[in-house]
Order: C-alpha cells, then sequence, then structure tokens
C-alpha cells in the first residue's frame, strides 16, 4: 500500500494562490479556489466564459499572457491546467524551485500535491464535515468513493452527532421532520440527516419508528404516538418538551409520519418554539394522503378522470366537497365515522356507486386494500375488520386500482400485499 500522500486540509483564505490555465479545469480549480477564500490569480493568454465570469465580477484577477517565470513569486499554492505538457512541466519545476505545492491537472507524477474528490455535510451545532478522497491518483475511482460516503451521510447511516461537551450556553435547534407514510425509505434524505444528529427525537405513532433503532443509545426517544380516541399527551404538552428539551441546549427532531403541515399540527409547534427565540426548520415529508392511496395503485388525480382532490380528517365538511365524479375525496383518520361519511357523501350530491378503496397501513407489514361503493363500504369494512390507520379514496379513480380490477365491481376484499 502507497504512504506517499499525507492528507492535509488546507486554509487557503486571504492568501495568493496562481491557477496557470483559462480552460474549464483550470475554471473548476478557481471557483473552488475562490470559494475557500483564497485571492486567486489566472495567467493564462485567454480564458473560457466561466473565468472571463469570474475576473468581471472581481473575484479573479487576470494576468492576460502565457505564463513566464517569477508568476509563482509570494504563491501558497498552484494550479496548473494548460493542456499543454512542457507548460505544465515548467511550472511544476519553478514550483518546487520556489517551495509551492503544486496541483498538475495533466500529469500526475508531476504534482506535488492532489486535488482529492470532495463530500460535505451540514453538522449540528454549525459549521460542516468534510470527507476528501483519494485513490491512489485514480479520480474517477476517488469520485465513486465519495459519491458512495456522499450517500451514506445523506441518508443518515454515517455518525453526525457531535461527541464533544455540548455548549450550555446555546440553546438547541428543532427540526420538524416529516417522515413519509412510515416506510424507512420514504423520508427524506435530510430528514434522515437531521435524525442522526438529533440529541433528542419526539415521535408520533405513525413515523417511521424503525430509524430510532439506529440511534446511538444516548440519545433521547420521547414517544408522543396518539391512536384515535386516545391522545395520552395533549399537543399542549407535546410543544412545552420540544421547547424544554431545546431550550436546554439539545438539538431536538420532532418526527412525525406525513409531512409536519399536513394535519400534522406543524405549525402550531413551530409557533412555540418560535415564541422562545428557537430555530426551527421544517422539513416536508411525503403526505400520506397522496402516498398511501398510491401505494394501492391509486393516483388521487388522473387525466379523464379527476382533476383535483380535498383530503379530510373527518366528517363535518364533507358537505362543501365538490359533489363533482371528476373530483376525489380522500380520508384520513376516518374509519370510526366512515358509514357517517359515506352517507353525506351521497346526501351531497355523490351517486352511491361511486368507487370506494380503504389502504389500511400504507407501506407496512399489514397493508391490506378494501374496495366498494359509498352504498356497501361501511359493511364491507365491519365485516373484514378494518382498523387504524387507514385512508379512505372516493372517486372514479379506485377503479384504477388492481384490487378494483379483481373485484370485479367492487364484492370482495383483496389480500394483504405487505
Amino acid at each position: 500500500m502507497s504512504a506517499d500522500i499525507y492528507p492535509l486540509g488546507l486554509r487557503i483564505t486571504g492568501r495568493p494562490v496562481v491557477v496557470v490555465g483559462g480552460g474549464p479545469v483550470a475554471a473548476r480549480r478557481a471557483a473552488a479556489l475562490v470559494e475557500a477564500g483564497a485571492h486567486v490569480t489566472v495567467v493564462a493568454p485567454w480564458v473560457c466564459e466561466d473565468v472571463a465570469d469570474a475576473v468581471d465580477a472581481g473575484d479573479v484577477r487576470w494576468v492576460r499572457r502565457d505564463y513566464l517565470s517569477g508568476d509563482l513569486d509570494g504563491a501558497w499554492l498552484v494550479h496548473v491546467a494548460t493542456g499543454d505538457p512542457s507548460v505544465d512541466a515548467e511550472v511544476a519545476r519553478d514550483a518546487e524551485q520556489d517551495r509551492v505545492f503544486c496541483v498538475t491537472a495533466g500529469d500526475a507524477d508531476l504534482a506535488t500535491a492532489h486535488v482529492p474528490a470532495v463530500a460535505r455535510t451540514a453538522l449540528d451545532g454549525g459549521g460542516q464535515a468534510t470527507i476528501s478522497v483519494h485513490a491512489h491518483r485514480d479520480p474517477r475511482r476517488a469520485v465513486r468513493i465519495r459519491d458512495a460516503v456522499a450517500g451514506a451521510l445523506q441518508s443518515g447511516a454515517l455518525p453526525l452527532r457531535r461527541v464533544r461537551a455540548r455548549d450550555e450556553t446555546r440553546a438547541g435547534r428543532v427540526a420538524l421532520v416529516g417522515g413519509g407514510p412510515g416506510a424507512t425509505g420514504l423520508i427524506t434524505a435530510r430528514g434522515r440527516t437531521l435524525l442522526a444528529q438529533a440529541d433528542v427525537v419526539v415521535v408520533d405513532r405513525l413515523a417511521p419508528r424503525a430509524l430510532l433503532e439506529e440511534l446511538a443509545d444516548d440519545v433521547v426517544v420521547v414517544d408522543v404516538g396518539k391512536t384515535p380516541g386516545n391522545h395520552p399527551v395533549p399537543q399542549a404538552e407535546i410543544n412545552a418538551l420540544i421547547v424544554q428539551h431545546a431550550l436546554a441546549g439539545h438539538d431536538v427532531v420532532r418526527l412525525k409520519g406525513g409531512d409536519p403541515y399536513v394535519f400534522g399540527r406543524g405549525g402550531e409547534e413551530r409557533e412555540a418554539c418560535e415564541e422562545h427565540g428557537l430555530d426551527v426548520e421544517v422539513v416536508p415529508g411525503v403526505t400520506s394522503a397522496v402516498s398511501v392511496p398510491a401505494a394501492a395503485g391509486i393516483p388521487v388525480t388522473h387525466r379523464g378522470l379527476a382533476r383535483g382532490f380535498t383530503v379530510l380528517t373527518g366528517h363535518e365538511d364533507i358537505a362543501v366537497v365538490p359533489a363533482r365524479s371528476d373530483h376525489t375525496v380522500v380520508l384520513l383518520m376516518g374509519v370510526s365515522r366512515l358509514r357517517e361519511s359515506a352517507g353525506r357523501l351521497v346526501d351531497a350530491g355523490r351517486d352511491a356507486s361511486t368507487p370506494v378503496a380503504i389502504v389500511e397501513d400504507g407501506y407496512g407489514a399489514r397493508q391490506r386494500v378494501t374496495v366498494g361503493t359509498l352504498a356497501t363500504i361501511a359493511d364491507r369494512a365491519a365485516a373484514v375488520g378494518v382498523r387504524s390507520p387507514a385512508v379512505t379514496v372516493v372517486g372514479d379513480v379506485v377503479r384504477l386500482a388492481p384490487a378494483w380490477t379483481m373485484a370485479g365491481d367492487g364484492a370482495t376484499v383483496s389480500e394483504p400485499v405487505g
């Protein structure tokens, strides 16, 4: 195994750096150096559009001529990417003589420094982790390794929590994270990253709870799960718990099912945090209102069948929903009032033969689809023991579900899917 590379991070903010060459490779090098805060001088008889833009913006100084010995005077680092081997070799020789580290794009053997493939991710408490990958002068291999590491960072598979003692003088941060419909793979990459950094996780019953098993042993998990008709932890107390832990300096993730702002009371929780001066990030999630029907093969809109949809959590507002056949109705948390809801839809103008599907435990181990019509669905649901969590879909789009096709007129119940 070669040990001729000594990995090192350079702080070049405010320091002079020279880039020899004006093509696309030189442009990428110059842009990265500018981002790092270096004072960049480009030496080249011509430059590409990206370098010209940087010059016009005042980010880069351009010496419009061929390279000359002495151009490296005072530089801390030089990148050469001219495409001309003789010029690259001349710059490398001058850099060696002047004791300036040199990165050569054309010939790695001439270089005294090598640019790694880099992945970065934000860290809790501010700042970022920088992952640099060298692969024995094989940049494409380094990029592939970098991408794999970046994916693991985004997925939360790598440990991102701080291990040094937390700063008792600072308040923690709060993230309201939508976990999607419950399957671990359907949480967003940002949500997964924040979960991996959390000190405290306040979790709902329908959140992707399997992810909790991946947390470190010292992460505090507060279960505030609710079931229909049973709210052991009132919303006001949940708000207070989030605020309490954050004010104590902990980074808190409020992990919810679906999306925080779709019947998730995320707005109330955000207001409670902001009243105490806490920073809050809201991470959207895939709402069960569209994802759970999709799991059963039901689109909530479909050309020629449905031009819009309404999402409700109860039966009170059903009368104001458009009664047109091209408008889908999605009911969340409506199992206990299913018969009443179906009746109200018919009273509001829906045909009693309108197709209905109930999707239980979407994406879960006991996913099951029960189909019927507004006239029959309550009896069919009772016969098979439909129970929460379940999403009810009303409208002609239900005819697209495999369960409806298998059932013909909707007279049977599909087998469990999960």
